[in-house]
């Protein structure tokens, strides 16, 4: 058994290769696959230049 990589043979490179590919992309799809979508805004319409009072602060915003 050889435990150095330097001198392993072609099929352990393409083995360690092969299993790194097969590794990303699982990671890949699951990472993906468990991504939360965002809650969708309930809030109106909000015109421009109007002061809006947001929840839970006491400071006017204008946009």
């Amino acid at each position: 058994m050889n435990h150095s990589i330097r001198s392993a043979d072609r099929s352990t490179h393409l083995k360690i290769v092969v299993m790194a590919l097969i590794t990303a992309i699982a990671m890949t799809a699951l990472a993906i696959g468990s991504r939360v979508e965002a809650p969708a805004a309930t809030a109106g319409v909000i015109k421009a230049g109007q002061p809006v009072t947001m929840t839970g602060l006491t400071v006017v915003v204008t946009r």
